[in-house]
């Protein structure tokens, strides 16, 4: 392993894992629904991303790196859609934002149906 390759290695697994401890500290912290999904699908995704680049570089096999490669583009296509939809759903049904929210951008299409 050469010296440039495991430098990428070892800043990528400890941002991805500050990432990842970030998201989980968001979903326990966060008052609403809406803000605690803003914090998984932002920082998990970032930091899943990068702690599966990471493995994936540190294994030296091109099909270990193509199989993490592929996860990371799954994970980074898929989670900020599934989260929008989820959130738009929640708030379809009536899920109410915290007292902290400022405003509610989605109050007036959901009025006019």
């Amino acid at each position: 392993m050469t010296w440039v390759l495991a430098t990428i290695i070892t800043v990528l697994l400890p941002v991805g894992a500050l990432f990842s401890l970030t998201a989980a500290i968001g979903l326990n912290r966060l008052p609403d629904l809406y803000t605690r999904m803003h914090a998984a699908s932002k920082a998990g995704t970032v930091g899943s991303g990068l702690l599966l680049l990471g493995v994936g570089l540190y294994s030296q096999d091109l099909a270990v790196f193509a199989r993490a490669f592929a996860g990371f583009l799954f994970v980074i296509l898929t989670a900020p859609i599934s989260a929008h939809l989820l959130a738009k759903s929640a708030h379809q049904v009536g899920y109410k934002l915290s007292f902290h929210s400022i405003a509610d951008d989605l109050e007036a299409d959901r009025k006019s149906k």
